[in-house]
């Protein structure tokens, strides 16, 4: 079973990571009893430099401003149940 909510803001990240060029970390909170708890009300959840900026849906235009506004090197991490990005540098990376 799926998540589609998960898929969603995942599907949405990724075009963004090939229009903003930053690295992603997905990360499934499945099987971790920790993020479990701390994410499952929430998925999907995305996290620019540490900071929960966006659960349940990714809004394009406030994604675009928060990572421009990050700094170089800044961190970018989405969590849901099959998801979790991670780290903003400027290149682009495969995943």
């Amino acid at each position: 079973m799926g998540c589609h909510l998960c898929e969603r803001a995942l599907a949405k990240v990724r075009a963004l990571r090939e229009e903003l060029e930053f690295e992603l970390e997905e990360v499934a909170i499945d099987g971790s009893a920790e993020l479990e708890a701390r994410y499952r009300e929430l998925i999907p959840v995305v996290e620019i430099d540490g900071e929960q900026v966006f659960t349940y849906y990714v809004h394009e235009d406030a994604f675009r401003r928060r990572l421009q506004g990050a700094a170089r090197g800044a961190g970018l991490r989405a969590r849901g149940s099959t998801v979790r990005p991670s780290e903003t540098t400027g290149r682009h990376d495969q995943g």
